[in-house]
């Protein structure tokens, strides 16, 4: 019981600055995208194929999360957008707080767009808001198809979900029926994009989605 109150005041004291990000982003008419998965999904893949196929249309910026290294800043940095590196040292997700810290050196005066690719884990992740507008998740066709059976969480808590690595299904046992049809009885409201970073397949669609909801954030906050 003891362990349920602790919890509770970390998540109560996550959730006030995620408001505070919340409403910094709001000011600049960010939309802001967490992007979640378990490692190796394909999220820094996805994000790379994102920025080429938008940054003509959109300004883009980045906060990159990892338990130790700073690689896949590295990657997202040749595409030369704004990006800053969050190193965990060994924690398991991205706290507000931590994306509060980055914040600060960021400059969001042309910034349209703004994801947050959070730490490789399909748990811990899905109970923090970090004040983004919504989460996506990740998950390859090499992981199977009862990733959303396994971690229910992180599919109810998550907008859209991003089935990588498509190319891959003629050689693997996973059934991406099956995959969705676990995923939408978690989390029926779930939009859902088959992609393939090895052959762009996919991307454009993903990408016209997210061009059509900042551009009716835009309306909306004028």
């Amino acid at each position: 019981m003891e362990i349920i109150k602790i919890e509770r005041k970390i998540l109560e004291k996550n959730d006030e600055i995620a408001q505070k990000n919340r409403e910094i982003f709001g000011k600049y008419k960010l939309l802001v995208v967490n992007m979640v998965s378990s490692p190796g999904a394909g999220k820094t893949s996805i994000l790379e194929n994102t920025i080429k196929y938008l940054k003509s249309k959109f300004n883009i910026a980045v906060i990159e999360g990892d338990v130790q290294t700073d690689l896949d800043a590295q990657r997202v940095a040749k595409y030369e957008v704004p990006v800053v590196q969050i190193v965990t040292n060994g924690a398991c997700h991205l706290e507000a707080k931590l994306v509060n810290d980055a914040i600060s050196n960021l400059n969001f005066q042309n910034v349209d767009l703004l994801f947050i690719e959070n730490v490789g884990n399909l748990v811990c992740p899905a109970g923090y808001d970090l004040g983004e507008d919504f989460k996506t998740v990740v998950v390859s066709t090499t992981e199977g198809d009862d990733k959303p059976l396994k971690y229910p969480r992180m599919f109810l808590n998550s907008k859209i979900l991003i089935i990588n690595k498509i190319d891959l299904l003629p050689y693997i046992n996973c059934d991406i029926n099956s995959l969705k049809k676990n995923a939408l009885q978690i989390n029926p409201y779930l939009e859902i994009f088959e992609t393939s970073c090895t052959s762009g397949e996919g991307i454009d669609k993903w990408c016209e989605k997210l061009s059509f909801m900042l551009n009716e954030k835009k309306k909306i906050a004028n």
